[in-house]
């Protein structure tokens, strides 16, 4: 099979961008042919690079509404798909969502779109949900299959007037780690908990440092880059906590990273299905997350970890407390986050049912075309 992956942002290696990068390298080694298109070219081109992924960056392909350039891209696509030949365009993220189905029924060449979290979510400011969500309602009666990460993702789709067959839920998976990159939990002094968010405004990184203020036994390690970095240790100066603060920056070895580590955070805004608590609970890590859209979907509450409403400074706090303060229960909460891990969210399982939906949407196209 031949197929084209297509997704916006190259200037980050987020989840969605990891998600790409690993399908495409089981798609290859099942010896299929594959290209990947990005927008303009940065650091996640040199990752497909040296994992040996062939990809076309776009010059014009950017996250922002502006319609001389979308309207290039959207020739730069057909381009592409009419000199690729692909049996399958598959897409990921919002711009590249709407571009790519769109040329992909102008090529008549069968597509599916893979939400990461809707671009109309709870959190997501004014304008662009209203416009996003227009959008989608259009473009989904063009789309082959939508993949949804979450459950949450899914409803949201068919409260958005999507038909509900042409959504698929898929939940993420992750390969397995050697056992020695599984960490001490129970070790102390000071117990190190780390959270894995880009600085940008989806990510809640105020609420994090303000329920760190009143926790004096523990460090925080933060892993990722972003716009809003220098803001924060700003902010973490100004709340007397930056000597326990560690603005680590980008980090493309998360897995060895997570090894030293006794608590995994991601306190958010928003959120699709995070790929970053998966990777803690592989690691046996007790995880706490922002019961933010399909952010807690992962999490048996109280049993692997603890879900905090939203911009919550106080529960996260104690949550926090009760974590640092008795590595019995970290170590305990941190072995069921890797069983649970094992039985749901293994590479495997979101492979097969990826290429199981795959399959389904070159059949539906068929049928239509036939029709």
């Amino acid at each position: 099979m031949k197929i084209l992956l297509i997704i916006t942002r190259a200037d980050a290696v987020g989840g969605a961008q990891l998600h790409v990068r690993d399908l495409a390298i089981k798609l290859l080694r099942d010896e299929h042919e594959v290209i990947v298109l990005t927008g303009v070219r940065g650091k996640y081109n040199d990752c497909l690079e040296k994992s040996g992924i062939k990809n076309i960056a776009c010059p014009t392909f950017k996250n922002n509404i502006n319609p001389v350039e979308d309207w290039q891209t959207l020739s730069f696509i057909k381009q592409t798909i009419n000199q690729f030949k692909p049996d399958l365009v598959a897409t990921h993220s919002s711009k590249a969502g709407i571009l790519g189905r769109l040329a992909s029924k102008q090529s008549k060449v069968p597509c599916i779109f893979t939400a990461h979290g809707w671009s109309f979510t709870e959190g997501i400011p004014e304008p662009k949900r209203t416009i996003y969500q227009l959008l989608e309602q259009w473009a989904a009666k063009f789309t082959d299959r939508i993949i949804c990460v979450s459950e949450y993702d899914r409803q949201l789709g068919i409260k958005a007037g999507i038909e509900s067959n042409r959504l698929v839920k898929i939940h993420y998976g992750i390969s397995d780690i050697s056992p020695e990159l599984i960490p001490n939990t129970s070790h102390r002094n000071p117990v190190r908990i780390v959270m894995v968010a880009r600085f940008e405004p989806q990510k809640d990184h105020k609420t994090m440092f303000m329920a760190l203020q009143g926790l004096k036994e523990v460090e925080l390690d933060l892993l990722g880059d972003g716009p809003y970095m220098e803001a924060y240790k700003t902010m973490a100066r100004e709340l007397g906590i930056a000597d326990r603060v560690n603005f680590l920056g980008f980090c493309s070895n998360v897995s060895e990273r997570l090894a030293q580590y006794q608590i995994f955070a991601l306190i958010t805004n928003w959120e699709g299905f995070p790929i970053s608590t998966l990777e803690a609970m592989r690691a046996g890590l007790p995880t706490v997350v922002s019961d933010v859209n399909g952010c807690s979907e992962a999490i048996i509450e109280g049993e692997t970890g603890y879900c905090i409403p939203q911009g919550d400074v106080e529960t996260l706090r104690s949550r926090l407390r009760t974590l640092a303060g008795d590595p019995e229960l970290r170590v305990k909460m941190g072995q069921l986050a890797r069983q649970r891990y094992e039985r749901e969210y293994t590479f495997e399982t979101m492979y097969q049912r990826t290429m199981e939906t795959y399959d389904d949407a070159i059949k539906s196209y068929s049928k239509v075309i036939n029709t």
